[in-house]
């Protein structure tokens, strides 16, 4: 059985993207958070910042490893979860619902399809394709 949620998009360094309008709810995936083990702090852009798909966001830490987190999608920060900031353990709980971690305004409505996964070719890729690749060899 898939934990990986139909009505978003996925990049291949397990960002996923829920889109609403022109705004694209961001956070990582379910085997992404389990891959990581338990996060102790979540590091996010400010709100008015600028992301070009592909470049840094912030970073993760967990009790494993610190990793970079990535842009799936082009635009400005319009809302980051300051929840993540007291609890980052929502993106080991929920990640594709309270532990999401920004929010941003597209800038390119067309990257969602032609930069990104559907579910299933996630899944496909997740599994041909072991471990993480942003996680650090241990």
């Amino acid at each position: 059985m898939t934990t990986t949620p139909e009505d978003s998009r996925y990049a291949q360094t397990h960002e996923y993207v829920h889109l609403e309008g022109d705004v694209a709810t961001i956070g990582i995936t379910d085997y992404a958070q389990k891959e990581l083990g338990d996060v102790v702090f979540v590091e996010l852009p400010a709100v008015g910042a600028q992301l070009e798909a592909a470049d840094e966001l912030g970073s993760i830490e967990s009790v494993k490893a610190v990793s970079d987190l990535f842009a799936p999608v082009s635009g400005e920060v319009v809302e980051v979860n300051e929840a993540l900031k007291e609890k980052p353990e929502l993106v080991n709980t929920d990640p594709y619902g309270d532990g999401w971690m920004i929010r941003v305004k597209m800038s390119d409505p067309s990257e969602f399809d032609e930069l990104l996964m559907s579910a299933e070719e996630y899944e496909r890729v997740r599994r041909d394709r072991e471990p993480l690749t942003w996680l650090p060899a241990c």
